[in-house]
């Protein structure tokens, strides 16, 4: 993993600051979301304090049945068709919901309530209300009470159409009903007659008639006869549960502005409403960057909400948690979105909702100014509503702040960590260039220059430059110890010239001497290590002299390809029986440098492969261009190089040859038999090193033999004009 990558990551650490913002922002968030739900639930119970102190009448806790409003051009013809939207909400006649066979829903407009009966029954007993036998046969019961007036009608039909209910009975009321009409609709008594539409259907049979709305009842009841399956249980009288308009009023006068209120029964009935909710504020931005904000407010700031379908204008009945919640006496919120007219929330609107329990008031005690109310059984709730977009909107501003800030400081962190990176990485690579130039040239100077090999960074003043000065250090220690084993053969050979010239005069002195049979044995293999040493001594000599002629050659221009195209004509004759191949290119290529130079770097590695190469074997020369150097290979059939000796090769008095190896005559040089001291690949570098390359040596790819390569620059041309 390279420096910049890791600290492209490091900047990444940078991500922490959005995450504490975004959670700031949510906390924030729930604080004010809290205050705002404390402020509109004591709203909400102030206003259940005055509806309370007004002396309120509020509907019985218990089953009633609920009077919706009417759909414009309603009709009476037995279908169902009109009350479509309602069909949700039909409420069964009987406490045993599961059981039961027969549902009731009413609905009033300003002339008239509706009655609609659903009666599932897929027997057919039918007979009119006037019949003899009419009660046995399947029919319905309708009960109305009003004041002290209760009356009991027979609604049956044989045939589906219209049809006349017939009155069965009349007494005297003893309920109590919570919700007393209008001094004008008290005059009016229940009907005398109800007429109806009776129509058949695939499961039963439905059942509509309608009576005039000051002649509507206070409480009501129906029972189902089904003639097949007989059952004689009755059904209790239910309270008619409408919306009151006085209430409303009330709620109007009470209700804050820019809020709407609910009343519900205590069974989630809306039976009083008042006000509206705040129009949002005008959001003059593009559409897209609305949608992208209400996409984050939603995903990283708000809570879960409720369905807006829940608290839509137009259900008349509310169920949701909160609701029920508060029918217990547990007051409650919610967030939903804004409902908009079909139902869907509108873009990033948000409505708080605050539910409280309505109680029956008891008592009344005044205490000083104020009057407290004691509570009774709870008859309902009071939901108060108020539009949230204020909040949002802060929100959403606060948020993309944020976001803008911390993605403007990740990208600049990112960039100025990644700079660092990237100059921080360009001193390592200087340094590393630096050791490798330095290493190549085992730290003397370069060629052609006269100043030693620059060491980059020696004045900076941190960490860099204290690592660049050990270098330094370390490379003058090294270069010194390498010139010492450099010099040490020249040391060593003049050295040993003189003791060896006194061991060889003493050596012929001796052998004038009389000496016995097996001391003259003795002498001659005296003679042969003399003569032996002799000559690794002269080789030492001659390496070091080769070296220096090395260093003061002078350069010219020539064709690199016709030096070697030559030298491989003269190899033939040679190297047989062993085969020659040569691989070179059919034009010129040019080189500034020291041609007699290469010839000999070339008689060395051809040597080099003759002695490891058999006589049935081959041996190839190559010459090939790559990029800005050439490159000269001497590849050979034979045994592989040793893993570790690849890169010592080069070096002086190194050697991989077997003490046993037979030496071949060589192409140049003395005939006697010498131990082999490894200088001929030395010279090779330093030949390749004087002309700006390198030398080197692998095994074949397929494992048959070794290539050795030299890599030529050309001599600098400073050295020249120098």
């Amino acid at each position: 993993m390279s420096l910049r990558f890791k600290l492209l990551l490091l900047a990444l650490s940078t991500l922490a600051l959005p995450l504490a913002g975004w959670l700031i922002v949510r906390q924030m968030e729930e604080l004010l979301r809290q205050g705002q739900e404390q402020t509109l639930i004591a709203s909400a119970k102030a206003l259940a304090r005055s509806l309370a102190a007004l002396k309120t009448v509020l509907p019985a806790s218990g089953q009633a049945f609920y009077v919706h409003p009417c759909a414009a051009g309603m009709r009476v013809d037995g279908y169902a068709d009109d009350w479509t939207p309602l069909l949700p909400y039909a409420q069964n006649i009987g406490p045993a919901d599961d059981a039961q066979k027969a549902r009731l829903l009413l609905c009033v407009d300003k002339d008239f309530l509706y009655l609609l009966a659903l009666v599932r029954d897929t027997t057919r007993t039918r007979a009119d209300a006037l019949a003899d036998d009419a009660l046995r046969r399947d029919h319905l019961t309708l009960s109305l009470a009003r004041d002290d007036d209760l009356r009991r009608y027979l609604l049956a039909s044989a045939a589906p159409g219209v049809f006349s209910a017939l009155v069965l009975d009349r007494e005297e009321s003893k309920n109590s009903h919570p919700w007393p009409h209008s001094s004008a609709e008290a005059d009016n008594s229940l009907p005398e007659t109800l007429s109806g539409v009776w129509q058949e259907s695939a499961d039963g049979y439905r059942v509509e008639l309608r009576l005039p709305r000051g002649q509507m009842p206070d409480a009501l009841t129906l029972n189902e006869f089904d003639a097949d399956a007989p059952n004689n249980a009755h059904n209790e009288l239910r309270p008619v549960l409408a919306r009151s308009p006085d209430l409303s009023a009330d709620l109007a006068q009470f209700a804050p502005e820019g809020m709407r209120v609910r009343v519900l029964s205590a069974e989630g009935w809306v039976i009083a409403e008042s006000g509206r909710l705040a129009a949002a504020p005008l959001d003059t931005a593009p559409a897209l960057r609305r949608w992208f904000e209400n996409l984050i407010y939603r995903s990283l700031i708000a809570p879960g909400m409720t369905r807006a379908q829940d608290f839509a204008t137009n259900l008349p009945r509310l169920s949701s948690p909160e609701i029920w919640q508060a029918l217990s006496g547990v007051a409650a919120t919610a967030w939903h979105p804004a409902p908009a007219a079909n139902g869907i929330g509108q873009g990033g609107s948000v409505v708080l909702a605050a539910a409280v329990p309505l109680y029956e008031a008891t008592s009344a005690t005044r205490i000083g100014t104020t009057q407290a109310i004691a509570r009774g059984e709870v008859r309902g709730a009071l939901l108060l509503e108020q539009s949230g977009d204020a909040l949002p909107l802060l929100t959403n501003r606060a948020l993309l702040i944020l976001i803008g800030a911390s993605l403007g400081a990740l990208v600049f962190a990112g960039a100025m960590l990644f700079a660092f990176a990237g100059v921080l990485g360009l001193r390592i690579r200087r340094l590393r260039d630096a050791v490798e130039r330095a290493k190549r040239t085992s730290g003397k100077m370069e060629r052609g220059s006269e100043r030693p090999i620059p060491q980059p960074l020696i004045g900076a003043a941190d960490e860099l430059g204290d690592l660049a000065r050990s270098f330094a250090h370390l490379l003058d220690e090294t270069a010194a110890y390498t010139d010492y084993l450099r010099t040490l053969a020249a040391k060593l050979s003049h050295e040993l010239q003189t003791p060896l010239a006194i061991v060889k005069s003493s050596l012929d002195n001796l052998d004038q001497q009389a000496v016995s049979t097996d001391a003259r044995t003795y002498l001659s293999r005296a003679r042969s290590g003399a003569e032996r040493l002799g000559a690794i001594v002269r080789a030492m000599s001659e390496a070091s002299r080769m070296e220096r002629a090395i260093d003061g050659v002078d350069a010219e221009e020539f064709d690199l390809a016709a030096v070697v195209r030559g030298c491989a004509d003269a190899y033939r004759g040679l190297l047989a029986p062993r085969r020659l191949e040569a691989d070179l290119p059919s034009t010129p290529m040019r080189m500034h440098g020291a041609p007699e130079l290469i010839a000999q770097a070339l008689d060395k590695l051809i040597d080099n492969a003759r002695s490891f190469t058999p006589d049935e074997g081959w041996i190839r020369i190559t010459l090939h261009a790559q990029g800005d150097a050439a490159i000269v290979c001497v590849a050979n059939q034979g045994p592989p190089l040793p893993p570790t000796m690849a890169d010592k090769l080069f070096d002086s008095l190194v050697s991989v040859r077997s003490a046993t190896a037979q030496k071949n005559t060589p192409l140049v040089g003395a005939a006697t038999e010498l131990p082999h001291l490894g200088l001929g690949l030395s010279i090779v570098r330093l030949i390749a090193e004087l002309h700006r390359g390198r030398a080197f040596a692998a095994n074949l790819p397929d494992g048959s033999g070794v290539e050795f390569s030299i890599e030529l620059r050309g001599m600098s041309r400073r050295a020249l004009a120098g």
